[in-house]
This record gives structure tokens, C-alpha cells and sequence, in this order.
């Protein structure tokens, strides 16, 4: 596989070894973007200038004798986070001249580990979608099929990492936001325990960048590898300096096996509320006959599953609940006015989550409260499973629909057509709880688009299904390149 193809760990032991420079391996990234990123368009802020500056001071510090996790590597970065002199815009056309002055912690944390960041990848309005597109930068496509999303909202970054643009990128998930398009795009990212990394500068401006953490919004790595993902993890997770870490250093426990044979893995490919889709069905069922061929202890159903139409519920409500804070006033009125007009027998999830819009206070505590038994019921069944394997959509990259009103839109699941947010229901079932989640790539629809599954693990345990998925790319396979 070509240079631009190789892993971030390939790259960083040709470092070592002086078989290539940083500035080497910066000149060949850039110039596959400006061959081929007009067909894809991930690279929505190029930033190589800087690149090829900071490739070389790596280069010079490797000549003094130092070595960092991802010293030379070229990689790219979500355009939701803040970096100290390009823009950051959310693809909000009113903030379209927004400039921050200093790198959010998690941009820090990759040039102190010595990446070289090539630029900003593309991302959705608001990063409020399941597509990659906006009226500054345009449409992200996916490299399989350029008719087809790259998914959203790390889009560009899912993308960029197909399509051999740089070897490491960074994004974020609040509703499979990590994991969807890496789903689509047929690599890996992990969705970490909520958090475990700090998040401080990745925020819509104009807002201040302070250290909040947000519920259940996570920022997390993509890479074209299992073991790439714990490579990237481990600069990215820990708390921020200013809060937290000013009492508390990370320590994650090691993963609960090291051979397929010993986890004890519960399989998921049904939802009460959707249906899966053949293809994807076909890719839930390869893992699980690798496992099962492997000899780890495979189950289909236990009793100590949370009720999942529940879960999708209290999801729904979370995530919606939050999403209107800040709509102007005679735009949440008119949402009360609606939500007052459903009838009391509506309990789809298209109700639900115009009612999550208008909850007050004492809705949202409730709801909370339902979260930590929910919570609870994960920790008794994570004492009898190692991980969860289920879908993460139900299925492969859908053909662009800039619908600009998505409640008008519909997901085509096997020729029957549905609601499209109702798709969000397989990335609640670990962003509710708030437990870590591996997307990794499980072969090809008919159509030979990438399908992806995503490995459930025990909260503040995510080296067990980053561990797990490592071990299910040596058994199926894992990245190819589009062809």
C-alpha cells in the first residue's frame, strides 16, 4: 500500500528508522489533496503553509533525539475545533469570519505529541446532521460513491482518512457523529467514555471557549486502524489542565482479554423501533460468526439488556432537549405550539422529539434520572459480557438529500422508506449511557459500499472494545482503500 496509505504506527517506525522525513511524507499528504480532494472535498480549510513549517521542525527535533507518539505524522482535524488563525464556523454562514485566537486543548494535545496538521475537514451546518454539507464549503462525498454522504458530522474527516489524507484525524459524536461516517466510509473511530477527553475549544462560536462538558457530546480519534485509534486515544483522553486535571491523572484499566476466545460478546442486530437492513444485518452477522468461529462466548438475547425502546426514548429526549437553548424565542413558541397540538396517543419518535424540544427543567431532571437506572442496568450486564456488538445505522451510505427541511426526508432501508432522524436510535444506545463505542469496518453491501458495526464497551473500560476490534481486523480484515 502506497505512503499516503500507510498506518500512523507504520509511519512513526519509518521516522524512527530514517527511512522517510516528515516533510517527505507532508509533500506527498498535500499533493494527494490537491489531486484528488476536488472530487471528495473533505479538506475544507487547507492549512500547508504551516503543515510543511511544522514537518520540518519535526524533522529537526527527530535530529536532536527526540521522539513523540505522533512526531512527523501528517493528520487533519474536525473544523468544529478551534485553531489559532483559521477559521472555525461550525459551516455557519454567519460565522464565516470567525478567527480564534488559541487551539482548543485536544488540538494542543496533537502538536505537543508532534502531529503535523494539514488542515480543517469539512462538517454539516451546526454539526446538526447526518450529512456532510453547508453553504460555505459545500458538499462532502463519499469516496466510495461520490452520489452517496460521507455521513456527518465528522464527515470530512471520515473522508479525508478513505481517501489516504493524512494518517490520524479527530471528531466528535453526539449523535454517531464519530461513528456513522466511519460506518459509511470504511474506517475506524472510537466514541470514548463521556468524558474522558476533554473538550474545552471545540464550541459553535461565537461562544467562549471555557472547559464545559457538554452531555453526552464526546470528542474522540479516527484512524485507518484498530491499534491507530489506542494510538491517538492516549493523547487525546485525559481530563482538562484547567478543571479536573488539576486533581486527577487518567489511568485506564488495561482490556478485560487479549484473545477473542475469551470475550463474552452479546450480539444486537434488532430494534423495536427500526428495522435493520440486509446490509448491514450481513455485517453484524460476519462479526459475529468470527467471534463465535474464534471460540469467544457469543450470545443473541439476555434479560439484562436496559429495554431499548425505553433507552431510544430518554435518548431522544436528551439529545433534542438540548438542541433549542439557544432558538430565538417566537421559534421555540411556535415549537410549544406544535408540541401542545400532537395528540397524547402520538408516541412516535417523531413526537418525541418535538416534545423533548419544549421540556422544562423538571422533564429534563426526570429524564436524567431514568438515564442512571439505565446506567445501572449496563453495569449489571457488562459483569456478564466483555462488549456489545450492534449496528451503528441500518444502513450503508444513503445518496445525498439536501431536503432543507429533514422532517421531510426519508431513509430507505430495503425499499421501505422512514423517518430520517429515526436512524439516531443505534448511536443512542451508547451516547445515552454514555459507554465507549468502536466503529469498525465489516465488509460490503452488494452495492459495495462500506459496512460498519460498533463494539460496546463497560464505561471508563474503552481499551476493551478498542482491544476487541483490534483483534477483529486481524480475523476479517479491516480498511481497504476506495477503488
Amino acid at each position: 500500500m502506497e505512503q499516503n496509505f500507510q498506518t500512523a504506527e507504520e509511519l512513526a517506525a519509518a521516522l524512527r528508522a530514517g527511512e522517510v522525513t516528515s516533510a517527505e511524507l507532508t509533500d506527498e499528504a498535500i499533493a494527494r489533496i490537491e489531486r484528488d480532494d476536488k472530487a471528495i472535498n473533505a479538506i475544507c480549510v487547507p492549512d500547508f503553509d504551516r503543515a510543511r513549517a511544522a514537518a520540518r521542525g519535526a524533522d529537526r527535533a527527530r535530529a536532536r533525539g527526540e521522539d513523540r507518539p505522533l512526531l512527523g505524522i501528517p493528520v487533519t482535524v474536525k473544523e468544529s475545533y478551534d485553531i489559532a488563525g483559521l477559521p472555525t464556523t461550525w459551516g455557519m454562514l454567519p460565522h464565516r469570519n470567525y478567527m480564534p485566537a488559541e487551539d482548543a486543548v485536544q488540538v494542543s494535545r496533537l502538536k505537543a505529541a508532534g502531529a503535523v496538521v494539514l488542515g480543517k475537514t469539512n462538517v454539516p451546518v451546526g454539526l446538526q446532521d447526518i450529512q456532510t454539507f453547508n453553504e460555505i464549503y459545500g458538499t462532502t462525498n463519499n469516496p466510495w460513491d461520490h452520489r452517496r454522504t460521507s455521513g456527518g458530522s465528522s464527515g470530512g474527516s471520515a473522508a479525508a482518512l478513505a481517501s489516504g489524507f493524512g494518517a490520524l484525524s479527530i471528531g466528535s459524536d453526539l449523535a454517531g457523529s464519530l461513528r456513522t461516517p466511519a460506518h459509511f466510509c470504511g474506517i475506524y473511530a472510537h466514541k470514548p467514555t463521556l468524558g474522558l477527553a476533554a473538550s474545552r475549544g471545540m464550541v459553535a462560536p461565537p461562544a467562549p471557549r471555557l472547559p464545559v462538558e457538554h452531555d453526552l457530546a464526546v470528542v474522540g480519534p479516527m484512524a485507518r486502524t484498530a491499534r491507530d485509534l489506542t494510538l491517538l486515544l492516549d493523547v487525546m483522553a485525559g481530563p482538562d489542565p484547567l478543571t479536573l486535571g488539576v486533581a486527577y491523572h487518567l489511568t485506564l484499566p488495561p482490556a478485560r482479554h487479549e484473545r477473542l476466545r475469551d470475550f463474552r460478546v452479546l450480539v444486537l442486530d434488532e430494534h423495536p423501533l427500526i428495522p435493520t437492513g440486509s446490509a448491514v444485518r450481513a455485517g453484524v452477522n460476519r462479526v459475529a460468526d468470527a467471534l463465535v468461529d474464534a471460540g469467544a462466548r457469543v450470545e443473541r438475547h439476555t434479560p439484562l439488556l436496559p429495554d431499548p425502546t425505553e433507552a431510544a426514548t430518554l435518548y431522544t429526549q436528551l439529545l433534542f432537549s438540548s438542541s433549542v437553548a439557544r432558538f430565538p424565542v417566537e421559534a421555540y413558541e411556535e415549537l410549544r405550539t406544535r408540541a401542545a397540538g400532537l395528540s397524547a396517543d402520538d408516541q412516535s419518535l417523531d413526537a418525541t422529539r418535538l416534545r423533548s424540544m419544549v421540556f422544562s427543567h423538571r422533564d429534563w431532571i426526570e429524564a436524567n434520572n431514568r438515564r442512571e437506572l439505565h446506567r445501572h442496568g449496563w453495569r449489571q450486564l457488562f459483569a456478564e459480557f466483555d462488549a456489545v456488538v450492534c449496528p451503528i445505522t441500518p444502513t450503508p451510505a444513503f445518496p445525498h438529500d439536501r431536503n432543507p427541511d429533514p422532517r421531510e426526508r426519508r431513509l430507505d432501508i430495503d425499499g421501505v422508506g422512514y423517518p430520517y432522524f429515526d436512524q439516531l436510535v443505534w448511536a443512542g444506545v451508547a451516547t445515552m449511557p454514555g459507554l465507549p463505542a468502536t466503529a469498525v469496518p465489516a465488509g460490503r453491501s452488494p452495492e459495495g459500499l462500506p459496512v460498519g458495526v460498533q463494539l460496546i464497551g463497560p464505561m471508563f473500560e474503552d481499551r476493551t472494545p478498542l482491544r476487541l476490534a483490534e483483534l477483529l481486523e486481524q480475523k476479517i480484515g479491516g480498511f481497504q482503500a476506495p477503488r
